[in-house]
């Protein structure tokens, strides 16, 4: 097994999948991980990965073609997964590889779950526009309101994330949409979360795939969860600082 698989979802990211595997690699140096790639691209992100795989065999990948959709690409990542931690990013590089390292170190530290976030001091959504910013402001008031197992957590509608495997055990995930992590959030079983700080990044090359049918996917998934969501009482959250952060990986991020 290794230490941490990271779950990549991606569709038609030919130009950022080589960049990513190099940062995640840099980020994780010392550490045991392996990407899984779960790829619905219809251009030429497979063949790239394909090229990828045969340099590094840290380095996974499952090509759908049946099948779409983010949330449900995850999924299939988490049965392929073989760590003892399950991260999950995308992969346009909006989500920073470095960060990595920091959450690996929280993992290390004891916490059940991590989840950096632009809403601490320390953290930016600088990149996003201001269109998006405002979708997923609503969103995760949305999601606050109806979810308890939300309303303590700042960023719950990030799409990165990192989580002991155990967690899974008795979760009926049924997800739909993007929002992988309101899914896993509502239905494993955990008892920590840390949230770190974090710059969202702004996407290097290629087109978001925000749409308004993704944002309608999201209300139903959300609505959904109502009734088949835990409770989650007595979870602990934390919210560490840059500098706290710094310190615990220099004591466990090695």
């Amino acid at each position: 097994m290794s230490k941490i698989s990271i779950v990549v979802p991606s569709f038609n990211e030919e130009d950022n999948v080589g960049n990513l595997v190099k940062q995640i690699g840099d980020s994780l140096s010392g550490i045991d991980y392996e990407i899984v790639f779960v790829d619905d691209s219809t251009d030429g992100t497979p063949s790239k990965l394909q090229e990828i795989m045969k340099r590094d065999d840290r380095v996974r990948m499952k090509h759908r073609t049946g099948e779409k959709g983010l949330a449900t690409a995850v999924i299939c990542g988490f049965r392929m997964a073989r760590g003892d931690y399950l991260a999950v990013m995308d992969a346009d590089l909006q989500h920073p590889p470095e960060i990595l390292r920091s959450m690996y170190a929280v993992m290390e530290s004891g916490a059940d779950f991590c989840i950096p976030s632009r809403f601490i001091p320390g953290g930016s959504d600088g990149g996003l526009n201001l269109y998006r910013k405002l979708v997923s402001g609503v969103a995760r008031y949305i999601g606050k309101i109806c979810l308890p197992s939300l309303r303590k957590i700042t960023d719950p509608t990030s799409g990165l994330f990192m989580f002991r495997r155990e967690a899974l055990k008795n979760a009926d995930l049924k997800p739909i949409g993007w929002k992988i992590m309101v899914e896993v959030l509502a239905l494993a079983d955990y008892g920590s979360v840390v949230e770190i700080p974090y710059k969202f990044q702004a996407r290097p090359a290629g087109e978001s795939k925000l749409s308004s049918k993704v944002t309608l996917q999201y209300l139903e998934q959300v609505f959904g969860l109502i009734f088949r969501g835990k409770k989650q009482r007595g979870v602990i959250v934390e919210h560490w600082s840059e500098q706290k952060t710094n310190e615990m990986v220099k004591k466990y991020g090695k």
